[in-house]
């Protein structure tokens, strides 16, 4: 007769605590942007996208972040880079409106 062996997950080996359940969005504010929540930097993202690049663009990120770890000791990876720049543009449409960059280069 087979033993089956409960074993520790990885937060229980590495020290992590776990997750609090969280709770569903109740609110009927629609898909509104809190002002300066900021991007969610190192942590368990439970949603994702795909997005499309050129060869260029590609290129562009990936030496865009070896420079900032070359030049100023910044070291983030491509997603974390994107989170930033997504707050940011997301920050200045909330904050700007139709005068915001992201306004005026989809005008374009």
């Amino acid at each position: 007769m087979p033993r089956r062996v409960s074993l520790p997950g990885a937060d229980e080996l590495f020290g992590g605590q776990p997750a609090a359940p969280s709770k569903p969005d109740t609110s009927n504010e629609g898909p509104q942007r809190a002002a300066s929540t900021g991007p969610t930097g190192r942590v368990r993202h439970e949603e994702k996208i795909t997005v499309y690049v050129s060869s260029a663009e590609l290129l562009e990120l990936e030496q865009t972040r070896l420079r900032l770890r070359a030049e100023l000791g910044i070291n983030v990876d491509r997603g974390r880079l994107v989170r930033e720049a997504l707050d940011i543009m997301l920050a200045d449409l909330a904050a700007n409106g139709a005068d915001s960059d992201i306004a005026q280069r989809l005008r374009q």
